[in-house]
Order: C-alpha cells, then sequence, then structure tokens
C-alpha cells in the first residue's frame, strides 16, 4: 500500500468480505468496495466506503469508471475484465493483483483451469504498466496454494518507498 497516494481512492474488486476494504480505510483511503454479494459489505457503507452491488461477469461493459489510485484485486480472475483493470487507473495508480494459478488444481479449489492463471499471465495482462513486483508459484500461508502476484503503477516509476516492517508478530527463536 505504501505505492497508492495517501488519502486515495481505491477500488476494492470482488472485495468478498471486506477484509481489505476494512484495511484500507483504517489507512485513510476512500474505498469502492464492490462485489456480487455484498451483505459481508454492508457495516462498512458509509464514510469513506462506497459499497456497490455489481455482477462483474454479467457481460456488460466497465461500470466502475476510472482514475482509480490504486486497485485491489485478490481471489478473483474473470479474464475479459482484465484490460478494463489496467485502463482504470489514474496516473500513477497502483494495481496490487494476487490469485490462483496453475499447479493449484494439487491443493483444491479452484481447479478448474480457467480459473487459474498461466504462466506469466498477469506480466502479459499489465504490460501497459510499469512492473514494481512480480511473483508466482507456491505458497504454504495462509494455506497451501500456487498464486501469482502483482504490483503495478500507471505511468513511470517514481521513488520507491522506504522499507515497510512485515514482522507480522511472529517471535524469533
Amino acid at each position: 500500500m505504501p505505492l497508492i497516494r495517501y488519502g486515495g481512492r481505491v477500488l476494492d474488486l470482488a472485495a468478498g468480505s471486506g477484509r481489505h476494504s476494512r484495511l484500507l480505510l483504517a489507512s485513510s483511503y476512500t474505498v469502492i468496495a464492490v462485489d456480487r454479494d455484498i451483505s459481508a459489505l454492508f457495516p462498512l457503507a458509509g464514510r469513506g466506503c462506497e459499497v456497490l452491488k455489481i455482477d462483474l461477469e454479467a457481460g456488460e461493459a466497465w461500470p466502475l469508471g476510472t482514475g482509480y489510485d490504486g486497485i485491489v484485486v485478490t481471489n478473483y480472475l474473470h479474464r475479459p475484465l482484465l484490460p478494463a483493470i489496467g485502463q482504470a487507473l489514474g496516473a500513477g495508480g497502483v494495481l496490487i493483483y494476487e490469485t490462483f494459478a496453475c499447479g493449484n488444481e494439487r491443493f483444491g479449489r479452484p481447479h478448474n483451469l480457467d480459473f487459474l492463471l498461466r504462466p506469466g499471465e498477469l506480466l502479459d495482462a499489465f504490460a501497459m504498466l510499469t512492473i514494481v513486483a512480480f511473483e508466482q508459484g507456491e505458497v504454504s500461508v495462509p494455506r497451501p496454494a500456487v498464486i501469482q502476484r502483482i504490483a503495478a503503477v500507471a505511468g513511470p516509476l517514481g521513488s520507491l518507498p522506504d522499507p515497510v516492517e512485515l514482522d507480522m508478530g511472529q517471535s524469533e527463536g
């Protein structure tokens, strides 16, 4: 999140339970939380958070506008949306995208290849952006899975933020 303009407008696409929306709100971002089932998002609606019930797979044109300072997508893949997601970022906007990739079928859901990224697919899909970070492979936390993740910026890369402490409260020893 340090790459996203402080206080900016962030789209949480396929927001699910609102885990990322809550984090973004607590970090002083304005959030647009979108999902086809918004029952878990109701408590977030109001000051600083707009909750929208939209079926992103209905085949309609991109309904969410442009100019976002950030877009967050996790555990969701609908390939026809990929070009619109990249184009919805404003100048300097940041995309953070993570979802399951081929190989995940060994660990369970999703196992349908229609919902698993091919090797390097996020790099190809967002080639119009400046890639800041990209990873693909097997993870064990929060559960075993094969994932692909990307962080990318709309426009030229500026200065990277200061390092962020990622110690999640795990003690050494």
